[in-house]
């Protein structure tokens, strides 16, 4: 690997980590490892960077300090795939050097060599990425984030620094300068940067990715502001219903999400190589209806999509960080730390009350599933049970349909073991909203803000029918419902693994119309 990286930063790097991490012959059986989501072999994990596909392969790299399972000088972690479920773990791709850590930011595909790292015959892969100088940073004589490259001519497998690095400095005055997205856009025949610097947005243009010049900004004033603007993204996306082509930034933030810390908003609108301006009925949703996030739950953060995913496929996909600030570096587990989401595809849509973003699981999970379990239609004034193997319920998906609730009624999934752990996720009629209650689904108590108070999602459909999926895998949960409308992302931390499953009802009776219980496969 040809990391650029000295023995003494190396051994600089070592030493600055905490609660040392030993390497383990196969960690991927302990306690709350997933079965199918993707986890770093061991030590800290935390954002997804540089997703990009590229010769059959859908590149991941992750912000990862190699040495701890706490967060610390960061590197660009490495794993490889060919649907986005089955991966495969490669050697640290970035390591940090005399400008400082590689924090997050993205990677492309230069198919026409505008850089010079490659030829048009063979393009090379070019990572945008931000240096963090923690000595800049403690000093506070110039401002410790900029932007750096480096690139691969052998389909991502080494990694060669840029000798100009870095190619953007930041401002004076601007401490957070970073988490580059980078996409080439042809109506302004340019490379585009987008950019999260403190409280907004901000783009630059290059025609060949090492020299950049500011282009505009967005977002003071618009949106979540209780916290720092964290890993944008900005991508062409059609609208379903019309097939209008419309702007839409991912746009992360820490804290102040929907429930509590780290979450991710979206905006919608137009972009025309140099501005990006909300679209009017957008606009009008944000100020009726406050931020629109991508998933309500806790935890899924700096969630950002792949990069030149082939236009035969045509899908916009995207991943996220599965866990949250407030309580990361506490979680309950030992040699690793975090997991990401599934991946997801997205699709905006459009009708009389204005935009709204869905997201569903990729296709490819459908290699993981095996035996099936159904529960019969009936009328449930109580509870009706799966029947399943109890080794299925931890690493399964659920998808059931039912009737909505009366007023006042509760309708929802009920998870438990003999420990006496019981997690809870459906619809509630008496607020409108659906719920996720971990306030007893296990260990809570290594943060006093992981399960303070139940967590809840807007019902965004009329549909007088609920439709869930529910995706279990040991440590965590992810509901998507109505057809991806409202998603949220949960971690847990049961003592044992859930062996029980049942629909409950609180209230009237509820017409259950359908109860699929699907063992998932491990995918490592």
């Amino acid at each position: 690997m040809k990391l650029r990286q000295t023995g003494a930063i190396a051994t600089s790097v070592l030493l600055m980590g905490t609660a040392a991490v030993s390497p383990a012959a196969d960690t991927h059986h302990e306690q709350y490892r997933p079965a199918y989501h993707f986890t770093p072999p061991q030590a800290w994990m935390n954002d997804p960077n540089g997703m990009v596909y590229y010769n059959g392969q859908y590149h991941l790299f992750y912000q990862y300090h190699p040495y701890s399972n706490v967060w610390g000088p960061m590197h660009w972690g490495h794993a490889v795939s060919r649907d986005m479920i089955h991966w495969t773990d490669k050697p640290v791709a970035l390591a940090p050097d005399a400008l400082g850590y590689i924090f997050s930011g993205s990677a492309v595909v230069d198919w026409h060599n505008s850089s010079g790292f490659g030829t048009k015959e063979q393009p090379p892969l070019v990572a945008i990425f931000t240096y963090h100088n923690e000595a800049d940073k403690q000093s506070g004589l110039k401002p410790p984030q900029s932007q750096g490259l480096a690139y691969s001519t052998d389909n991502g497998e080494t990694w060669i620094k840029y000798s100009g690095n870095p190619v953007l400095r930041a401002p004076a005055g601007k401490p957070d300068f970073r988490d580059p997205k980078v996409r080439w856009n042809e109506a302004a025949n340019a490379w585009i940067m987008t950019l999260a610097v403190g409280d907004h947005t901000e783009f630059y243009g290059s025609p060949d990715l090492k020299g950049w010049h500011y282009l505009s900004s967005f977002g003071s004033g618009v949106g979540a502001h209780t916290g720092v603007w964290e890993c944008p993204d900005l991508l062409p996306i059609k609208v379903t219903e019309t097939g209008e082509t419309k702007w839409l930034l991912l746009q992360s933030l820490t804290p102040g999400g929907p429930n509590g810390g780290s979450a991710t908003q979206f905006f919608v609108g137009d972009f025309d190589g140099k501005d990006f301006v909300l679209d009017p009925q957008f606009n009008a949703q944000l100020k009726q209806g406050g931020p629109q996030w991508i998933d309500w739950g806790r935890d899924n953060y700096a969630a950002v999509t792949w990069s030149d995913v082939p236009k035969s496929d045509g899908r916009v996909l995207m991943l996220g960080w599965m866990s949250n600030w407030d309580y990361a570096t506490t979680v309950p587990t030992t040699t690793w730390r975090s997991a990401m989401t599934l991946p997801r595809e997205l699709t905006l849509h459009a009708d009389a009350s204005g935009y709204s973003l869905r997201s569903l699981p990729v296709a490819e999970m459908e290699k993981l599933k095996g035996d099936r379990y159904k529960v019969a239609p009936q009328m449930v004034a109580d509870s009706v049970a799966a029947t399943a193997p109890a080794g299925v319920i931890t690493q399964s998906e659920a998808v059931l349909e039912y009737a909505r609730p009366a007023q006042g009624s509760r309708a929802y999934l009920e998870y438990a073991n003999d420990q006496g752990d019981v997690y809870q996720v459906g619809y509630d009629a008496a607020t409108g909203k659906f719920f996720s209650d971990r306030r007893k689904s296990g260990l809570t108590g290594f943060s006093d803000k992981f399960a303070k108070e139940v967590h809840v999602a807007p019902r965004k459909s009329p549909s007088p029918t609920i439709r869930m999926r529910v995706y279990m895998d040991h440590d965590s949960v992810e509901l998507f419902a109505d057809d991806g409308a409202t998603v949220m992302t949960e971690s847990l931390f049961p003592r044992t693994p859930y062996t029980k499953l049942r629909f409950v009802v609180n209230g009237q009776p509820v017409q259950l119309t359908s109860f699929q219980l699907t063992a998932l496969k491990a995918s490592r």
